[in-house]
């Protein structure tokens, strides 16, 4: 019996606890998605049926990147996205990497330019040490908060003086860790980064971001944005379209939906065990009513009705699967103790995520277990049930 029990434990463990990695995984995702701003439209340069971009960190940098084409984004098409139901605010940005020099130190990061005026309302981003960027600004910078430390030997503090291009720029800003790519970059007023970006030009942009007015009007501001600019840039076939709008809603739903399909994937590939075992208690059933063809006989000579023979034999199978399953949920919640431990991590920061058994899915392995035992040895109590006394008790 403890060898069909083995079984189940085995089966029972690896399902409970890559059910638990999943629940884990889903709600990290969830979490990083409530403090996203999923009414972030983000428009590129060049479409590809088949777009994979995942989102970034800390920003709505997240769209661009990865095409292959020259067509460009200009401020034509700011004016085109204007009076949009749905929309509260447009805006458009450039991107570079350029050499910036601080105590003598060189090094190459990412710069974005941004409107002052509406990129503090279009992302989440979070101040450490003083303050964003405003409308009056010029050459100054918020900074990352890897930029500010990490990246040259001497710490980068808000009033700091850094070069970018021979070009000296003010630190007026200095962000909270995100655990991302957020934190090398560095954002500055696009009308002075247009000077500093290389080959960067007065208004064109490398993406042009929209904020939405609220969740449930994404989908539909995206399919109006599409329809605006294919007309507004005389784009009369979908096969023609030289641009490309991406929703993190829709990115987020995505990630959600794959996260959900590999843990089911896996829980299946899990629960081939669970068959095994199932099959080692119908052996061990079917064995042990021929071991007790005379007792079966016994019983049913004094009285014995075939409901009672069937329970007794169900109510062992069951009680084989409950033992299963017991020893199964405590080896589930080892392997989800010991995830982090082999450096499975769920948090951007890469740290081990709070993996832990719900009720629900202990009472669910549980359950799962005593299920497949009843299964499992019905058939062996039926043919036990139906047994005739004078065959049973002849058995030798």
């Amino acid at each position: 019996s403890w060898l069909t029990i083995i079984g189940i434990v085995i089966g029972v463990g690896a399902v409970v606890g890559i059910i638990s990695l999943g629940d884990a995984m889903e709600a990290s995702v969830q979490s990083r998605l409530a403090d996203m701003d999923l009414t972030s439209i983000t428009i590129t340069s060049g479409y590809s049926k088949a777009q994979s971009h995942m989102p970034g960190q800390g920003n709505n940098n997240w769209g661009r990147g990865g095409t292959t084409t020259d067509v460009q984004l200009t401020d034509h098409d700011i004016d085109a996205l204007q009076g949009i139901k749905g929309i509260t605010y447009v805006t458009g940005e450039i991107s570079g990497r350029e050499e910036v020099s601080y105590t003598g130190e060189n090094a190459t990061l990412s710069i974005d330019g941004v409107d002052p005026q509406v990129w503090q309302y279009m992302n989440s981003l979070e101040v450490e040490s003083g303050r964003l960027l405003e409308p009056a600004d010029k050459y100054v910078a918020v900074i990352g908060s890897g930029v500010a430390s990490g990246i040259y030997k001497k710490d980068i503090g808000v009033n700091q003086i850094i070069t970018i291009n021979g070009k000296s720029v003010r630190v007026v800003g200095i962000l909270k860790e995100e655990g991302g790519g957020g934190d090398n970059q560095i954002y500055m007023p696009i009308d002075a980064s247009v000077n500093l970006i290389t080959d960067a030009k007065k208004d064109v942009f490398d993406s042009i971001n929209v904020k939405a007015q609220n969740v449930d009007v994404v989908d539909t501001v995206v399919t109006t944005i599409e329809k605006k600019l294919m007309i507004s840039r005389h784009i009369s076939n979908e096969d023609d379209r030289d641009f490309s709008v991406t929703a993190l809603k829709s990115m987020a739903q995505s990630v959600t939906s794959m996260i959900s399909s590999m843990t089911l994937f896996l829980g299946a590939i899990a629960a081939v065990s669970l068959v095994v075992g199932a099959v080692g208690i119908a052996n061990t059933m079917f064995t042990s009513v021929l071991e007790k063809t005379r007792e079966i006989g016994t019983m049913k000579a004094i009285g014995a009705k075939n409901r009672d023979i069937l329970m007794i034999f169900i109510f062992n199978s069951a009680m084989v699967g409950l033992v299963g399953g017991i020893l199964g949920v405590i080896l589930g919640g080892l392997v989800s103790a010991l995830f982090p431990m082999i450096g499975v991590t769920m948090t951007r920061g890469g740290s081990g995520s709070n993996m832990s058994l719900s009720p629900g899915l202990m009472i669910f392995g549980l359950t799962l277990a005593v299920l497949i035992g009843v299964i499992s040895g019905a058939v062996p109590a039926y043919r036990a049930s139906k047994m005739k006394p004078v065959d049973a008790l002849r058995y030798e």
